[in-house]
């Protein structure tokens, strides 16, 4: 698999050098995935406002002997709605974190792509930030089979948690959002 390609999350990004990034996806055929974008972060650079984070984008990649490297994106949807409220923003931070704590590098998941994007796509235009949050969490353990569908979790942040015995670094935002 030299060269591949698939549709993704952008789950984090984080600057690698003067120009390059590493960023984290999940992707809808190969799972979470770490790629290197070369020179994302000059002016001119084509790929730089399509890498951010919580992005649903297309992108086609090389594998060489490091990292694989980004060689095209293009954007399906970038939530724009979203980035402009603060809570939704938090929320997202949420999903993303939840996804890449509780998935391994390249296992295929593409269950777990679509529940994202639905769940980006709800969070853009809902209002019940703490219900969709709860709903996440509870559909992803059911996806990753930590718990059996349908059964009553009284504390959804507990359960992921315990799953993946670390402490959530976006849960505190979580108890202070409205019902």
């Amino acid at each position: 698999m030299r060269s591949f390609g698939s549709n993704a999350v952008v789950l984090s990004a984080k600057s690698y050098s003067e120009a390059d990034k590493i960023i984290t996806v999940f992707s809808k055929d190969f799972g979470k995935l770490t790629l290197m974008a070369k020179g994302v972060k000059r002016l001119k650079s084509r790929k730089r406002g399509s890498l951010e984070v919580f992005s649903n984008i297309k992108f086609f990649a090389h594998k060489g002997r490091g990292m694989p490297v980004v060689t095209e994106v293009e954007i399906i949807d970038n939530f724009v709605d979203l980035r402009k409220d603060l809570k939704k923003v938090s929320v997202a931070y949420f999903f993303a974190e939840v996804v890449a704590r509780t998935t391994r590098d390249e296992e295929e998941h593409a269950e777990i792509y679509v529940l994202l994007v639905n769940y980006l796509k709800r969070l853009e235009v809902g209002s019940s930030l703490k219900k969709l949050r709860t709903e996440f969490s509870l559909e992803i353990a059911e996806i990753l089979g930590f718990i059996p569908k349908g059964q009553f979790v009284p504390n959804p942040d507990e359960m992921l948690e315990s799953i993946i015995e670390r402490k959530l670094g976006s849960v505190r935002v979580g108890k202070k959002l409205q019902v």
